[in-house]
């Protein structure tokens, strides 16, 4: 499997991009200040007042190339779907795992148990980094409380009580999440998960990156050629991505979490990448903004072994194998979806 992991960001207002033969052509104030071949691209993505040309939509759209909008501070507006890939015997077996209840919630509790087993994973990292004998304590319980979580996501009866356990997981984890944070503790509390708006830095920073991260998992399941919006541990609900955010559970704590705290602690980000809104609304400023996309971009390229495929992998394709791996149980390939878990 070959994939182009190399995403196109643009945030500078008033850019126009276009197509000029072969290659990618962004002009700032009809001035040319980037043009590189479009081959190179697997996907752009572009924040606010940033138009495309009609041939770079068409041809993009012709190869599957993602276009992705986004508002000036990184909230989702639209994505660019060209024809239908994929084989509809697939999709009809998507949809028969669906209608069975059985099938679903073998499906959801795989996905809940790598989440829980990822989110364990950085728990347990951050406990033994930690600096204070408190903060210690605070990782290390919620740590359990994960195990606990796992152990019975294995028996678990039916989906409502899955989401149940997983919800009571998610709520220690991010009650914890300010023992995470070793610089600018004040500025980087976590108080509780605001999602729209965000009201403080931290819920700013993860929402940004879940955003991003939330979009390439609506790629992999359409580049597999199942419905994005037809997901097993997500609620059916009309625009909703159920299943890229059933894929992306198990990529929240290893590469969106873990790449906050990274920003955070390492003070690539600071309290001063952050502006405040009329209402209260948190959002980062166009340098942050860059700051994070660049090492969101880097992230991506990082290698982590994947014990399925029992080979190492560029982090930002792991929503591709797992859409992968899905699709092959659906076929039934495989007796059992197998979720990623982080080594």
């Amino acid at each position: 499997m070959k994939q182009i992991l190399n995403t196109l960001y643009v945030q500078t207002q008033g850019a126009y991009l276009r197509l000029d033969h072969d290659t990618l052509q962004v002009e700032i104030e009809q001035k040319k200040a980037l043009q590189m071949p479009l081959h190179h691209l697997g996907g752009i993505t572009v924040f606010g007042n940033v138009l495309f040309s009609p041939f770079l939509i068409h041809r993009c759209a012709e190869d599957g190339r993602s276009l992705v909008w986004l508002t000036q501070h990184g909230r989702f507006k639209a994505r660019l779907a060209g024809p239908t890939t994929g084989n509809v015997l697939l999709r009809r077996a998507q949809n028969e795992a669906l209608n069975n209840a059985s099938a679903t919630l073998n499906i959801a509790r795989y996905i809940v148990a790598g989440k829980l087993q990822n989110a364990r994973s950085v728990l347990m990292r951050a406990a033994r980094e930690a600096k204070t004998a408190s903060d210690r304590s605070q990782l290390s319980q919620a740590a359990t409380i994960h195990a606990e979580a796992i152990k019975n996501a294995e028996t678990v009866a039916d989906l409502e009580k899955l989401r149940g356990l997983e919800g009571y997981a998610a709520k220690a984890y991010f009650g914890v999440f300010t023992a995470m944070v070793r610089q600018h503790r004040d500025a980087f509390t976590f108080t509780e998960r605001s999602r729209r708006p965000p009201k403080d830095p931290i819920n700013a920073l993860i929402s940004f990156i879940y955003t991003l991260l939330a979009n390439e998992c609506v790629a992999a399941c359409e580049g597999v050629g199942l419905d994005p919006q037809m997901g097993y541990l997500h609620a059916l609900r009309p625009g909703r991505p159920a299943l890229a955010l059933d894929l992306m559970e198990e990529l929240r704590a290893p590469l969106a979490d873990r790449l906050a705290l990274t920003l955070v602690n390492r003070s690539q980000l600071t309290p001063d990448n952050f502006i405040q809104r009329p209402g209260g609304t948190i959002h980062l400023t166009k340098d942050g903004r860059a700051t994070l996309l660049a090492a969101y971009q880097k992230r991506k390229q990082e290698e982590v072994f994947h014990t399925v495929l029992d080979t190492k992998v560029p982090l930002g394709l792991v929503a591709h194998t797992q859409a992968r791996l899905l699709a092959r149980h659906l076929r039934n390939d495989v007796p059992t979806y197998q979720p990623f878990i982080l080594r």
